[in-house]
Parts: structure tokens; sequence; C-alpha cells
């Protein structure tokens, strides 16, 4: 009887071979890298909140121009996180990510040179340009190296390092600003380190694969993905095999394609998502000092008040980071919206009422569920996209996001005045819910390879 020929089997691909991969020391040394610079970026937002608040009283003459100060940073954020998105699929996402690391660190040591409302309101424009391509390139570029089955634990892990900046941007509130008249100035110049850090970021940490594979950089990609297969002991297929099976990419991303077949519904889903989560983030975080202080607490305790609000972020992020493998991303994301809104109305009667348990505990709750649900939108919005689009529908989505962040903080004042800080609250909580129900329209790509 005459044998019947069998094909040779074919080799993985390198995403594929990354996507099997063990998490390895190379993988918690990508994480680290990356998280730091969030990290970093966490403690600079963090940071301007605390400054707003003292300056009501330092520059007590120019108070009612304050709320643009925290809105000209959105506004650059907006912008740097759809040009830096679009950038990461042309550049990379180690070069972007590294630049706008130095570009946002050097504008924010200027910031502390500040004289005026007017000049810091530029720096702080300058400061958004940086900080707000850095954070969708940086989740882009830990998904595109994580392995499948706990890709999107790994990307909330990343997004976990935004509560190690809060916690440290609410300790230098509560130790050094209170401590002079320019303690703000050197809380800026805290917050310039990143620019030093953006050294050894764009040294030392590798290139996506994917982005090497889509400009035809296949050698690279190759030694990249044999040096996470050797941190993990694991035996790479011949070289032959695996460049038949590679596919050239188109290089060109563009807005349009991201409305494209079977993209719209998932772009219009997340950019809302985005949208509201912003809206009622910034604007609850970036006024809660003041808002405090408005309700008759000394600058020091309401400090102190804040940082213990902003520890309650850290097992947010824990819970997200277990849950989002089990319940799945869309289910995970909705949950903690809800969650949040229910915090926000409860947090905005303790404000009136004066109850310091009501205001810790609400509050508290408000950092756990809307933190947790900011490391779900960061692990899914990255999943949506296949590799030449991954980067631009990442930005694109933060920067609708950040549209909401610059209405966020100007719409405080007359909510204010209109009702106070239950209707505020109410209304940061009718957003979030639906933010919530937006959620559910996303697909659900728990367990999934990302599209290449």
């Amino acid at each position: 009887m005459t044998p019947v020929p069998t094909s040779p089997p074919v080799a993985p691909t390198r995403s594929e071979r990354l996507d099997e991969l063990p998490f390895t020391s190379k993988h918690r040394r990508l994480l680290a890298g990356s998280g730091i610079g969030w990290a970093l970026d966490a403690l600079d937002v963090g940071l301007l909140s605390f400054v707003i608040a003292q300056l009501m009283t330092v520059w007590s003459d120019q108070a009612g121009q304050l709320a643009w100060v925290a809105s000209a940073g959105f506004a650059g954020m907006a912008i740097g996180a759809a040009v830096g998105g679009s950038l990461a699929d042309r550049l990379g996402r180690k070069t972007v990510f590294a630049l706008t690391l130095l570009l946002y660190g050097l504008a924010t040591g200027l910031s502390a040179l500040s004289w005026s409302v007017g000049v810091l309101l530029v720096l702080r424009f300058v400061v958004g340009l940086g900080l707000g391509s850095e954070l969708p390139v940086a989740s882009t570029l830990v998904s595109e190296f994580s392995p499948r089955r706990i890709r999107g634990r790994v990307v909330v892990l990343l997004e976990a390092f935004w509560a190690v900046g809060s916690i440290g941007a609410a300790l230098v509130g509560y130790l050094v600003i209170p401590t002079s008249d320019d303690g703000w100035r050197w809380a800026l110049l805290i917050g310039a380190a990143p620019a030093l850090y953006a050294v050894f970021v764009r040294l030392r940490m590798p290139e996506s694969v994917r982005f090497l594979e889509s400009k035809g950089r296949h050698d690279e990609a190759e030694r990249t993905v044999r040096g996470f297969e050797q941190a993990a002991g694991v035996a790479a297929p011949t070289v032959a095999a695996e460049e038949a099976r590679v596919v050239e990419k188109p290089v060109r991303a563009s807005v349009g394609r991201l409305f494209g077949a079977g993209m719209a519904r998932r772009t219009v889903a997340i950019w809302v998502v985005w949208f509201m989560t912003n809206f009622s983030y910034y604007g609850a975080f970036v006024w809660l000092p003041s808002l405090l202080v408005a309700a008759g607490f000394p600058l020091v305790r309401s400090f102190g008040y804040v940082l213990i609000i902003t520890l309650a972020q850290l097992p947010g992020y824990a819970a997200s980071a277990w849950l989002i493998e089990k319940w799945g991303r869309r289910g995970t994301l909705a949950t903690f919206l809800l969650g949040s809104a229910v915090a926000a109305v409860f947090f905005g009667f303790g404000a009136v009422s004066g109850s310091v348990a009501q205001i810790l505990v609400a509050g508290m709750a408000l950092s756990f569920f809307n933190l947790g649900a900011w490391g779900a939108l960061y692990a899914v919005t990255p999943e949506l996209y296949p590799t030449p689009l991954r980067g631009t529908g990442a930005g694109w989505a933060a920067g609708v996001g950040r549209i909401a962040s610059i209405a966020a903080p100007l719409s405080v004042p007359p909510l204010i005045a209109l009702g106070g800080p239950p209707t505020l609250f109410v209304v940061f909580g009718a957003v979030f819910v639906v933010g919530a129900v937006a959620a559910t329209m996303l697909p659900e790509l728990r367990g999934t390879r990302l599209a290449e």
C-alpha cells in the first residue's frame, strides 16, 4: 500500500509564539519599565489637583481662571493621544513612548517657574501633548507582548501603576505643598522626573514585534521573539518556516479605517466609554481637594482625606485584574462603571453633609470602582483593532475621551452653583451609567489572539 504523503508541520508565526509563552522575567521588565512611566504620568496628573487647590489661595486674584489650567492640559492630551497613536503605528511604540515622556517631563519642570495663570496654562498644554500620547502607546506595547491567556490581566496591572503615581501625588500634596506658598513649585519640579527616565526607556525596552513585522523588519522581530523564548526556556522553530508565514501588512493607518467593515460599532462604543469615563473621573478627582476645602475642611486635612481615598485605587485594580480573565472584559468594565455611579452619588451627599465617615467610605468606593474600570478600559481598547490600526485606534479613543476631560473641570463650578455637590455627583453618576451601557456593546475578546 502506497503511503499517503503528508504536509510538513507549519511553524507558528512570531505573534503566535509570543501569545503562547509563559510570563517571564522579560515580561516583568517590560511591565515594570512601562509601569514606572505610567506611574510618573499619574504623579503629574494627580499633582495638578493639589496645585490648583493651593493656587486658589496664593493667586486668589486669578482664581476664576484656574479651571482653564486643568482643561488646557486635557486639550493637549486630546491632541497628543490622537497624534501619538498614529505616530506609534508609523514610527514604533517604543520610540513614541520615550519621546513623549521626555516632552511632558521637561514641560512639567518648566511649569514650576510659572508667574501667572496664562504661562501655566500654556505649559500645561505642552505637558498634555506628551502625556496624552504616552498612555495609549504604552498600553498597546504591553498588550502586544503579553501572553494571550493573561493579556487583559497584564494590561490592568500596567494601569495599576497609575495608583502608585496617584498615591505619590497625594503624598507630595500632603507633605510638600502645604509647607510654603511655593510648595506647588517644588511639587511640579518633582513631577519632572520623567525627563530623566525617558533615556532609560528608549535604550532598554523592546520594540513591538507586530510593529516590526508590519514594517518588514523581520530580523529585528525574530531576535526579539527569540529573546523572550530564551527567557522562557522555549526552543524556536526554524526561521525559514517562520518567514514563509509572515504576511505583509499595510503600512498606512488612517482614522477612516476605524469605521471600516466590522469596526464602526466597536469604535463608536469604545469612544462613548472613553468619553464618559474621562468626564466623571477628571471632573471629580481634579477638583476633589478644592471641594473638600470648600466644604469647610482645612487644606492639610483635605489633602489627608484625598490620600486615604487614593489608597483604595490599589484594591480596585487588583479586583479588576482578577475579574477581567474570569468575567471577561465587557462584564468587568460595565460592572465597575455601575459601581462608580453608585459611589459618586453617595459621595456627593456626604460632601454636603460634612460627614467624614461618608466622605471617606464613599470616596474610597468611588476610587475603587472608577480605577478598576480604567484598568479594564485600557485592557480592552488595544484588543479591538488589528496591528496596523492598533496604535491609531487606541490613541483616537483616548483622544475622544480627553475632550470630556477638557469639559469636565469647566463644568464643575456651574454645576456646584446650580445645586452643590449632590447635583454635581448625581451628574457624574448618570454619566457613568451611560458608559456602562456602551460597554455592553463591545465584543468580548477574552482569550482571543490579537488581530493581525
